[in-house]
């Protein structure tokens, strides 16, 4: 491998963000070509639009981001919109269903909830920030625990992780002391009731300025560095193919979705990190088909309600100055106010859960003004039970080369179902869940699973594993089995069972992935001596 490679990421999200970062950081000679198939969103590319102050900018970056969805704005672009039918949804504003309805639309209809966002910064522009770190059997086990705990120390300097956000709330505070009255004596030590570890930073006025996939590119789209000379970013420019020979990729084939003129980029190095369900489609259609690939599909099932706080029991650990407070600091920034949200995390064997709990003022739905607990003085809780989905090879996403879908690629059907061991689960947490609402006030939203595919953390279609065995996609250090020079990252490679949020945990296993190219790439002079003088 050259000293000076072109390396040519595919996906412009966190986690491609942090190749990019590393790469360039740490090989002086090298050259980053960031190709992502959606629009650039903000001024600063990969910003998070939860930063926007304008609602009404606000919400057309998000509509933006909705690819086959984007309504008016891919005609504005000369983009052909895709055949859709009326009323279609999308799971999430800034997200576009997999399955939309329309022609060229995915198969899920065991998945339904399936989104994507497709804009510069990925998910990363619409996520919500939490980062709680993999434990007990989330974590990778053929990665020690001294090194994994490294690479996720990395992975929050990057994502500038702090759990300060929501500490100095009276109300989130009083929302922990009846949680843990409740639960405390269950948890094990360190594992108890906790503010929600997030990514961004904290303002003078108390607001947040959320992290996107910006904070992670840093130098890298900053005009004063010097890094920012051999990075290039194309944003509105969809990879086709990745073109090999033999065991090596050697680039790209490109298509400029503002103009409809196709290229090839040549790279030493190739990197897929555009979600679960894009990378491996993409893999495939470039005759990349290990077995495992799109198979072993898994999120987290979410059972979710709202819940308004009792009076009563919130005076006893704060007074109504408090909440003043809080309804005070809040509004100071209505566009996106800093909301006070606690976690219970997951721990083994007792609580297979991860577990927000987020304050409110209002309810995330229309309430009747007459209807009992309507404007509650004290707001409400959110509260969402991760748990979590135990790999299995039938879970797949797979891809038909007869028939395209709205890109061209060939189309996919997603199948997928919850077993007796994952109901058994989602029962326990319900009970939960209901424990906690009581111990807070009462429900005005009952517990209710969400459908399949509405956490958006979706994983193990590329997953990584210790051998070439059939079961996994990548080795150890993300790179594809039976290449040299093709590497995957996101989500997708996570092959555990995890129930809490995975962006912190995929960061730290791209640092592992960036890290191993690094080193090959500075050890190839050494290895070409060698070589000619064997």
């Amino acid at each position: 491998m050259t000293t000076n490679p072109t390396i040519a990421i595919v996906g412009s999200g966190p986690i491609g963000s942090t190749y990019a970062r590393i790469l360039l950081e740490q090989l002086p000679q090298a050259r980053v070509i960031m190709f992502e198939a959606g629009p650039q969103l903000t001024d600063r590319p990969g910003e998070s639009v939860r930063n926007i102050a304008d609602p009404a900018a606000k919400a057309r970056a998000r509509e933006m981001s909705q690819g086959p969805q984007a309504g008016e704005y891919r005609e504005s672009l000369g983009i052909p919109a895709g055949t859709v039918t009326e009323g279609m949804f999308t799971a999430r504003q800034g997200t576009h269903l997999l399955d939309f309805g329309g022609t060229g639309s995915a198969h899920a209809d065991t998945f339904p909830a399936a989104a994507a966002a497709t804009n510069v910064g990925g998910q990363g522009a619409h996520w919500t920030c939490a980062t709680p770190s993999p434990a007990f059997s989330e974590r990778i086990p053929f990665i020690g625990d001294a090194e994994w705990d490294g690479l996720i120390a990395n992975a929050k300097d990057l994502l500038h992780v702090q759990s300060a956000a929501f500490a100095d709330s009276a109300v989130g505070a009083a929302v922990r002391s009846l949680l843990e009255e409740e639960f405390g004596a269950e948890l094990p030590e360190g594992y108890g009731v906790s503010t929600l570890p997030v990514a961004g930073d904290v303002q003078p006025d108390g607001s947040i300025r959320w992290a996107g996939a910006d904070v992670v590119l840093g130098p890298l789209i900053d005009p004063a560095s010097p890094l920012s000379a051999r990075f290039e970013l194309r944003d509105l420019t969809l990879v086709r193919r990745v073109e090999r020979d033999g065991d090596r990729v050697t680039g790209v084939e490109v298509e400029d979705l503002r103009t409809g003129s196709t290229s090839f980029v040549a790279a030493d190095v190739v990197v897929v990190a555009a979600d679960a369900f894009r990378s491996p489609q993409l893999l495939w259609a470039s005759g990349i088909r290990p077995r495992a690939l799109g198979h072993y599909l898994t999120e987290h099932p979410v059972v979710i309600s709202t819940v308004a706080l009792d009076a009563g029991r919130m005076q006893r650990f704060a007074t109504e100055e408090d909440l003043d407070a809080e309804l005070a600091r809040r509004a100071q920034n209505p566009a996106d106010p800093v909301a006070a949200v606690n976690r219970i995390p997951f721990s083994e064997p007792e609580h297979p859960f991860s577990v927000q709990v987020m304050y409110s003022e209002t309810t995330p739905f229309p309430m009747d003004p007459a209807a009992p607990h309507a404007n509650n003085r004290w707001g409400y809780v959110n509260m969402g039970y991760g748990m979590r989905k135990h790999p299995r090879f039938e879970d797949a996403v797979t891809f038909n080369d007869d028939e395209p879908d709205y890109r061209g690629f060939p189309n996919m059907t997603i199948r997928y179902a919850l077993t007796e061991r994952e109901n058994a689960e989602i029962d326990d947490a319900t009970a939960r869940l209901r424990r906690a609402g009581n111990a807070l006030g009462t429900f005005v939203a009952e517990p209710r699973l969400m459908p399949n595919g509405s956490s958006l953390h979706y994983q193990g279609t590329m997953r990584m594993g210790e051998a070439d065995d059939g079961t996994c996609v990548a080795d150890p250090w993300s790179r594809v089995w039976g290449f040299s020079n093709l590497f995957v990252g996101g989500n997708a490679l996570i092959p555990t069972a995890t129930a809490m949020n995975p962006t912190l945990m995929s960061v730290a296993i791209a640092v592992r992935g960036a890290r191993k190219l690094v080193e090959e790439v500075t050890s190839a002079p050494a290895r070409a001596t060698a070589e000619a003088t064997a």
